[in-house]
C-alpha cells in the first residue's frame, strides 16, 4: 500500500513538473503556435484578435501588454542575429535594409520581459521612423551598441540577453495576404566587448 502511494506521488510530481516546464517553455519561446517568421524576425499576427491561440493570450496576459489588432499593426521580435547567434547587450550590431510600408514604426532593444532596456542615460534604447536618416533607396542603416556611432544609433548598455522589437503601425502587412512579399532588415554582428 505504501509503495503504491509513493509511486503515485512520484508519478504526479514528474507529470506536474514536466507539464509546468512545457507551459513555461511555450510562453517564453519566440517560435510556436501561430508564429510567422521572416528572416530573424518573428511575429504573432493573430495575438490581438479573437483567433489568437491560448498560448498567445497567456503571453499577453502575463506580460500585461496591450496587443495590437490586425487593423492596428504588427510587432516583430528578433532574438538572434543573421548568423543564428543569440543577441547580447555587450555586442554591437548593424540593422540594415528596407522597411515595409507603414504609417509609423518603432524599433527598440528589449530585455527578457520585452521592455525597453535601461541605458542609464537620458537617451532611450529606441528609435522611430520619423527620426531616422534614410539612404537614397529608402533603406535604413542602424548601428546598435554602447559606443556612439554616426548616422542612426540605437544605444544599448549592460550584459546579457537582448531582443529587438520592431513594430509597424497602420500597415498593409498586418493582413494575411500582405506577409508573403515582406522583407525585413538584417541583423549583422559588428563585434563584442572583450
Amino acid at each position: 500500500m505504501l509503495k503504491t502511494a509513493l509511486l503515485t506521488l512520484i508519478s504526479l510530481a514528474i507529470a506536474i513538473g514536466l507539464g509546468g516546464y512545457s507551459v513555461w517553455y511555450a510562453l517564453n519561446a519566440q517560435d510556436g503556435v501561430g508564429a510567422i517568421r521572416i528572416g530573424q524576425w518573428t511575429a504573432f499576427p493573430d495575438v490581438g484578435s479573437l483567433a489568437a491561440d491560448p498560448y498567445s493570450k497567456a503571453r499577453v496576459a502575463r506580460e500585461g501588454v496591450l496587443a495590437l489588432g490586425r487593423a492596428e499593426g504588427l510587432a516583430f521580435v528578433a532574438e538572434r542575429d543573421e548568423a543564428g547567434e543569440p543577441l547580447k547587450r555587450e555586442c554591437a550590431y548593424t540593422i540594415e535594409g528596407s522597411y515595409p510600408t507603414a504609417r509609423f514604426w518603432t524599433l527598440y532593444a528589449a530585455d527578457q520581459s520585452l521592455g525597453v532596456i535601461g541605458t542609464g542615460k537620458p537617451r532611450q534604447a529606441a528609435l522611430q521612423s520619423y527620426e531616422v536618416l534614410r539612404q537614397a533607396d529608402n533603406a535604413v542603416v542602424i548601428s546598435v551598441g554602447n559606443r556612439p556611432a554616426p548616422g542612426n544609433w540605437l544605444i544599448t548598455n549592460g550584459f546579457g540577453k537582448m531582443y529587438f522589437v520592431l513594430t509597424f503601425y497602420d500597415t498593409p502587412i498586418a493582413s494575411s495576404t500582405g506577409l508573403s512579399d515582406v522583407t525585413l532588415p538584417r541583423i549583422l554582428k559588428a563585434g563584442c566587448n572583450a
